[in-house]
């Protein structure tokens, strides 16, 4: 199945792959799938998570196999042999998510994605990012970064990171942070606080960024209360690739720096964040990085 769908810059769309886990639908992003396989039996490594089946090796690099089924706690699959493999990309990783079957590939509006309320994503412990209606039927978008994270913690954000940049001057420059996931969006926090950055102005995804930069607009001098923006990618109701776009449209707004902090920071997708006029494209968890490109942009 090709999976190298790039749609137009900022048009503020996505495509999902839509696949089956006993008997449920869920998505994922085709900007983080590399290929689709046909499942094969993994070799089991000792001592690993229960999630992980054990690792494999497509062609000549070894990637590790995940049981979506036992991440979401639902049954396996009656027909292990005609089941399937997701195989990622993000966050730097390799992974190959274990589904019982594929569906199709919808082009939606991140409009049409709803966010779950706490009932679904109550105490951190959720694994959905966004909920979409087709023909009917709902499909949950799954967070894989969350689910990568709780596997490996290592792979996620972490404070101590910044305490390798050594002593810090303090800032209160205001930057503004668009990111929908609640965990994320704390340990983004607790690190530029740390790294020295303590004006935040926090939003939980695109459309609620926008409306604030809009709201400040209104009454002037916007370049003066925020002096950078940082964005994710993947946010229901506006991504960030939209969210820069409509930033570096906007005559008064277009000298504010703009840094995309994602874990989808691919080949393609810098050249559309240069497009959209981005100032700055780091893979998560690169918490170091992302600290010394806001201080390249609104400290020199």
């Amino acid at each position: 199945m090709d999976t190298n769908i790039l749609l137009e810059s900022g048009t503020n769309e996505l495509e999902i792959l839509e696949f089956m886990v006993g008997g449920n639908r869920y998505g994922i992003n085709v900007a983080k799938i590399r290929e689709i396989l046909q499942y094969t039996p993994a070799v089991a490594v000792p001592n690993a998570d229960p999630c992980i089946e054990g690792i494999f090796m497509p062609r000549d690099e070894v990637i590790t196999s995940i049981s979506l089924s036992k991440v979401l706690n639902l049954p396996e699959s009656d027909e292990v042999k005609n089941d399937l493999y997701i195989v990622t990309y993000f966050n730097n990783t390799n992974a190959a998510f274990h589904v019982h079957s594929v569906v199709g590939i919808h082009r939606v509006s991140w409009e049409e994605v709803l966010k779950p309320d706490a009932t679904l994503n109550g105490q951190g412990k959720g694994v959905a990012t966004g909920i979409v209606k087709l023909d009917g039927r709902l499909i949950v978008l799954l967070d894989f970064e969350k689910i990568i994270a709780d596997i490996s913690p290592e792979t996620s954000l972490k404070v101590s990171d910044v305490d390798e940049l050594g002593f810090r001057q303090r800032s209160t420059k205001p930057i503004l942070i668009a990111e929908d996931s609640a965990l994320l969006s704390k340990l983004l926090q607790d690190c530029l606080k740390k790294a020295g950055y303590s004006n935040l102005i926090v939003n939980m995804d695109g459309q609620e960024a926008w409306d604030k930069l809009t709201e400040l607009n209104k009454s002037g001098n916007i370049t003066e209360k925020v002096k950078l923006v940082i964005t994710d990618i993947e946010m229901p109701r506006m991504d960030g690739h939209h969210l820069t776009k409509l930033i570096k449209s906007d005559d008064k707004m277009k000298n504010i720096p703009v840094i995309i902090f994602s874990s989808m920071i691919s080949d393609e997708l810098i050249v559309k964040g240069k497009s959209l006029g981005a100032d700055a494209q780091i893979t998560k968890p690169q918490i170091g990085r992302l600290v010394g490109e806001i201080d390249k942009l609104i400290l020199n």
